[in-house]
């Protein structure tokens, strides 16, 4: 082997090393941060998080414009929530989620069908358990990285805890209005009474406004929030619920 082939073929084998033990590094990298998402996911089988990442988040912004702004927020433990409110997010958010693993594969496909239609993002078919994932790790930002990391939780969060944990972590981390998150906050913010107490139309109410809770202050009820709300009322008898 001559001089010049010895140097190449050093650089090479040198190269190769670099390359192997950046990828070694990057997948320990990546399977840390998974336990430690997993870690989290096993504590609250038992455990209620203190807050969310969506939650702190908004935090930020608000103290942005005030520097003293506080969120809304009281946990409350699943038997404390309406009934009516959980049959009402089921049957607005994610009708079969008592029955699927975490994704709704017949949602998924209509929604990216729609999607190509229009040529732009009009509709999501995420489930309870996607929306539970994001908003307690995610930030909100839009991008195929973060999509993937959400389903990865989403696998987590099914595997481990159950249907009825899901909704009572969903239920009590969802955003309902500039500052207010869980049932409990948003019972009192929208109506003035406790979570336990909502009706069918209250329930309905809050369940049409998920999609965009800071739009609506209370008793601000639009043309199309009243459509969203009867239909919502129309499917609720349906809804299963763990």
């Amino acid at each position: 082997m001559s001089a010049a082939a010895g140097r190449v073929f050093r650089r090479t084998r040198i190269a190769w090393k670099i390359f192997c033990y950046s990828l070694g590094a990057l997948v320990l990298a990546v399977a840390v941060v998974q336990c430690w998402f997993y870690a989290h996911v096993l504590w609250w089988r038992v455990y209620q998080p203190a807050n969310t990442a969506f939650m702190e988040t908004r935090l930020e912004q608000l103290r942005e414009k005030d520097p003293k702004a506080k969120l809304a927020h009281q946990w409350v433990d699943y038997a404390r929530i309406a009934t009516e409110l959980k049959r009402a997010v089921v049957a607005a958010e994610d009708a079969k989620f008592v029955g699927h693993e975490g994704f709704d594969w017949e949602a998924i496909s209509k929604a990216m069908e729609k999607n190509e239609k229009t040529g732009r993002v009009v509709s999501g078919a995420s489930t309870i358990s996607q929306q539970l994932a994001k908003n307690l790790f995610l930030s909100g930002e839009r991008s195929w990285l973060r999509k993937g990391q959400e389903a990865v939780i989403t696998w987590m969060l099914e595997s481990t805890l159950s249907k009825r944990r899901i909704l009572e972590l969903y239920l009590n981390f969802a955003e309902w209005g500039v500052g207010v998150f869980g049932a409990e906050a948003a019972a009192r913010y929208h109506f003035g009474i406790n979570a336990a107490a909502l009706n069918a139309s209250e329930a309905a109410f809050l369940a049409a406004v998920l999609p965009s809770p800071r739009r609506y202050a209370p008793g601000h009820i639009t043309p199309y929030v009243a459509g969203r709300v009867e239909t919502i009322l129309a499917r609720m008898p349906a809804a299963q619920i763990p």
